[in-house]
């Protein structure tokens, strides 16, 4: 299973980094200038995680393109049920142990 980081995607700016590529990581830090990719995977049916872990979920646009997301219970404040309702993110995990690539299906 081919896991391409958006880092990955910023060294070389070439899209054809994704060709092939079962789900696309993302940083919270990274959301803003990631959405350009982040919509253009969808074309391409490739699913997004996004590791959200040291800061509180900013809810947009941007969540309907998610499949996974790694967040801070402390920082939601809410069960990992009402996160996946609030966001439409259908696996959320909260306070994860293990780095994104592990809930990666």
């Amino acid at each position: 299973m081919k896991i391409v980081h958006f880092s990955e995607y910023q060294e070389i700016q070439d899209l054809s980094v994704l060709d092939g590529a079962r789900w696309l990581i993302i940083n919270h830090e990274q959301l803003e200038s990631a959405a350009t990719v982040i919509f253009h995977s969808e074309l391409l049916d490739i699913l997004v995680g996004v590791d959200h872990r040291g800061a509180k979920i900013t809810d947009g646009l941007w969540q309907r393109a998610v499949h996974l997301i790694i967040a801070d219970s402390s920082l939601e404040c809410v069960t990992e049920e009402q996160l996946s309702r609030r966001t439409g993110i259908t696996k959320v995990i909260l306070d994860a142990q293990e780095n994104i690539e592990h809930y990666c299906y």
